[in-house]
């Protein structure tokens, strides 16, 4: 019955609106369609009606009512889709105080928080006038499921409570309308005019999976200013297109001046780009109109949340929907919000001619390659293009080069795609693990211990005559083997996440587009191996010829594969144990090469005794600065330089508010916006070689830190990688660090302003600067 009772008002509700266009009416049909088969469902399976199996009261205790929900047995609702708001233009909610629920999972939102039972929501609420309202208009918003299959349509349910406490705080009428004839004066006056939402009755609907249709029913004798319709949404990967109006009537106003508006029917297209899959979208929507008799309100802000249809792909904007114009905004800033350089990559990716994917994303890999996160992968190669000895020559040191790329470029491609597609994340930041690090040190130091000969001198006969089988296999530079070391540098020695890599990333999981996201990937991989592929082909002119350099120029590589050893354990370990190791292995290989001798049992020459000196200085140094309790081998001196107060360098960092979990950055940002500042969020790991560029040489510079005074910093170590980790990730939508998102000070993110990967001081500076002013 309930059913047929709301089929009918539809009906009514679409015969008046008889402007509406074509879209709106197949909504409708849809909707007729959908309540016919709902209640035959009733029928069949003897489901209760959602006002029956949903029962609540609302009652007013002071400043806050309480919504008390009785749901039936066998049925549960969905916290996420609930929601408590006020529809009077005086009466301002607060987010509800919701109860703690318990976790379920079902096939259509996932593990979700649930209520069964009873609960009580209290609601605060303000009230912007001094003359309280007897009658607090309220909207319900709620979703659930019966236990036996059934899910229903959301719903939105109007209701009303009594508030007969007295109004505590001043003011007047006057602070919530204008009136272009002058002060209201009697009561009688007042009730002249229509509340704001039956002046104004607004209704939204998806009327394609990319578009959004706005409505309007205005009433007579009233008004819509057309450029002061302006809508927002905070859902993450949804960016909103220009808001298309029809032409108004035009109208001279004494305080916009000459403008547009509209009288009886308004109807609007929102065009959206959103990602592939299903979801909800939520939207703030804000307008203003008057009445010609003349009463002006406020500004009416309304938040809406709408189903978005499962499509198979992610959707763009148009070109003419991309631009602003003339007619209503779609963001709080009157300009073409700027787009993400991942974003406008992940596009290219999506929808450009594939040549010129590949091309840009081989030239990004280039630039990539000059990173400090790549050269760890040069000491690699030429160790294994060393362990050659005297037989190389230029095609077989580019072969070598080549197939240790090749294994590099390929693991970027698979690896990338396997991961991004299983758990939402960069294989990078999977591999980061500590077992994982520490048999990696191990390997570098084995292969160090082979440069050394130590095998030789180390191990018994029987096992000794297998390991130099093994090891010169690896060390003659089998193609195997160096395929191998190029995957596995991937993984784990090189853990570079640019905005490339993010973009890429972000088409396989988003889009389903593997092929394109993965050849973007092994674009980047082979532009990442551009020098290598230099080194390689250059190993027949730069390496000594046999002899007995040969030995010394293999010990040297067995340094700096100590050295690759150390840079991996590094995130490991603690500082100071950091700094020691560095010393010790500056002095032992300065010594060493201080103490080398030419071929007629001479010293060598002087250059090169000089270069063993000052690596043995260099040494003395790091061991003194880790004393002083320096933690920066590139400036072990920093503490003593300060006088010994231990600031350093770090007199100048910035302080971060750590947070873990996704409910501790909805706890901060919420403390954010209701202080008024805005706030920025730095996803950090101690394997991440940008977080480390970005704390030492962006975040110290005094502009920066300027323009970050106000703002509210911060942090979430993601070193960990573990549930609460991914979890935070995955709200983001983000595969590893680094990544830095910002927020207004109305606690809504600036999602076209996130950066990914390392960014210069002054270019960081200005883009806080426009994303703190949007």
């Amino acid at each position: 019955m309930k059913a047929n009772q709301l089929s009918s008002n539809l009906n009514s509700h679409l015969n008046t609106g008889g402007h509406r266009s074509g879209s709106m009416a197949w909504l409708t049909a849809a909707a007729l369609a959908w309540l016919a088969s709902f209640q035959l469902a009733w029928a069949a399976d003897d489901f209760l009606p959602p006002q029956q199996a949903y029962r609540y009261t609302v009652k007013a205790e002071g400043d806050q009512v309480v919504v008390s929900w009785k749901i039936a047995p066998g049925y549960y609702l969905y916290k996420k889709k609930m929601g408590v708001a006020s529809t009077m233009a005086t009466v301002q909610t607060a987010e509800p105080a919701w109860p703690k629920g318990e976790e379920h999972t079902d096939e259509y939102f996932g593990t979700q928080e649930i209520y069964r039972g009873n609960i009580d929501v209290p609601v605060a609420f303000t009230v912007h006038s001094g003359e309280r309202p007897k009658q607090l208009a309220l909207e319900l918003k709620l979703q659930g499921c019966a236990d036996a299959g059934l899910c229903y349509p959301p719903q939105r349910w109007k209701t009303e409570v009594d508030l007969s406490a007295p109004a505590s705080g001043g003011g007047g009428l006057s602070s919530l309308f204008k009136s272009k004839s002058g002060p209201l004066g009697a009561a009688k006056q007042k009730d002249e005019f229509l509340p704001p939402d039956e002046a104004f009755r607004f209704g939204p609907g998806m009327e394609q999976p990319d578009s959004v249709a706005l409505t309007w029913i205005i009433a007579e004798d009233y008004y819509l200013y057309k450029d002061r319709i302006q809508v927002t949404t905070s859902t993450p990967g949804v960016t909103l297109g220009k808001l298309q109006l029809p032409k108004g009537k035009p109208k001279h106003d004494e305080y916009f001046g000459d403008t547009e508006v509209y009288y009886e029917v308004l109807e609007a297209s929102l065009p959206i780009a959103r990602p592939a899959g299903a979801g909800t979208l939520d939207l703030n929507v804000t307008y203003q109109g008057c009445a010609e008799g003349g009463l002006c309100y406020n500004p009416i802000s309304k938040k809406v949340s709408l189903e978005l249809p499962p499509t198979d792909r992610a959707t763009t904007l148009p070109a003419d929907a991309q631009s602003e114009g003339s007619g209503g905004t779609t963001s709080a800033s009157s300009s073409k919000p700027p787009v993400a350089e991942q974003d406008k990559l992940a596009s290219l990716i999506r929808d450009g001619n594939l040549f010129a994917v590949l091309a840009t994303f081989f030239g990004l890999g280039v630039l990539l390659s000059l990173t400090p996160c790549v050269l760890p992968m040069i000491p690699i190669l030429s160790g294994i293009i060393v362990g050659q000895g005297g037989t190389v020559t230029p095609a077989r040191g580019f072969s070598l080069a080549f197939t240790y790329v090749q294994g590099m470029a390929l693991t970027y491609a698979a690896a990338g795609a396997a991961f991004v597609l299983a758990f939402k994340q960069a294989p990078q930041a999977f591999f980061q693990q500590p077992w994982i690090i520490g048999l990696m040190t191990l390997l570098f130091v084995v292969l160090a211990l082979a440069m050394f000969g130590a095998f030789t001198l180390q191990l018994p006969s029987a096992l000794q005559t297998r390991l130099t089988d093994v090891s010169n296999q690896q060390k003659s530079g089998t193609f195997v083997g160096t395929f191998i070391m190029g995957a596995l540098s991937a993984l784990v020695v090189t853990a570079c996440v640019a905005p490339a890599i993010i973009a890429a990333l972000s088409v396989i999981s988003q889009t389903g587009q593997i092929a394109r996201g993965a050849g973007a990937l092994y674009a980047t991989g082979l532009g990442m191996g551009v020098p290598l592929l230099i080194v390689g082909a250059s190993a027949g002119s730069l390496l000594p010829k046999v002899g007995p350099w040969m030995d010394t120029v293999k010990s040297l590589f067995g340094v700096l594969f100590l050295a690759v050893a150390v840079y991996l354990v590094s995130p490991l370990l603690p500082d100071g144990a950091v700094m020691i190791l560095w010393s010790l292995l500056a002095v032992l290989s300065g010594f060493w090469v201080f103490s080398l001798k030419a071929r007629d049992g001479a010293p060598v020459a002087a250059p090169l005794r000089a270069t063993g000196l000052v690596a043995v200085v260099y040494g003395v140094l790091l061991l003194i600065g880790a004393a002083s309790g320096s933690k920066d081998p590139l400036q072990p001196l920093d503490r003593l330089s300060a006088g010994g107060s231990g600031a350093g360098t770090q007199e100048h960092a910035l302080v971060f508010q750590r947070i873990k979990t996704v409910a501790d950055l909805e706890n901060a940002v919420a403390a954010a916006r209701a202080a008024g500042r805005p706030v920025m969020l730095d996803f950090y790991a101690d394997w991440c070689v940008s977080c480390k560029e970005m704390e030492k040489f962006t975040f110290p510079d005094p502009g920066v830190q300027s323009v970050l005074a106000n703002a509210v910093l911060l942090q979430a170590d993601v070193t960990a990688n573990d549930d609460a980790d991914k979890a935070l990730m995955n709200r983001f939508e983000i595969y590893g660090p680094p990544t830095i998102a910002f927020y207004g000070a109305d606690g809504v993110e600036r999602k076209d302003f996130r950066l990914v990967g390392f960014v210069e001081a002054e270019r960081f500076r200005e883009h806080v600067q426009a994303a703190f002013g949007s």
